[in-house]
């Protein structure tokens, strides 16, 4: 696999099912020397992470669910639906 590298999409969802709505993500390329900039982008390239996974992306984490603490059921924090995904590509130049 020396002439391959890893791709990783990583895709916060609204709920913990892979084919809930994409609402925040990022895009870490070993493919190429770019650099994400998820200001510079309006939409996230999918729509789901099951849309993802039928593109070839590989889940490798999958988000872990924990009960909230009583009394702090709404208070604001990171977003907790993370999905990670991978993707092996040929190394580009």
């Amino acid at each position: 696999m020396s002439g391959f590298r890893q791709k990783l999409l990583v895709l916060y969802l609204g709920n913990s099912s892979p084919q809930s709505e994409v609402i925040g993500w990022s895009l870490y390329d070993g493919s190429s020397n770019e650099t994400f900039e998820a200001a510079n982008t309006m939409a996230p390239p999918y729509a789901t992470c099951l849309e993802a996974m039928r593109d070839g992306w590989r889940v490798i984490r999958f988000p872990v669910l924990q009960n909230a603490t009583k009394g702090s059921e709404f208070d604001l924090g990171y977003l907790e639906y993370e999905f990670i995904l991978e993707k092996w590509e040929a190394k580009n130049g």
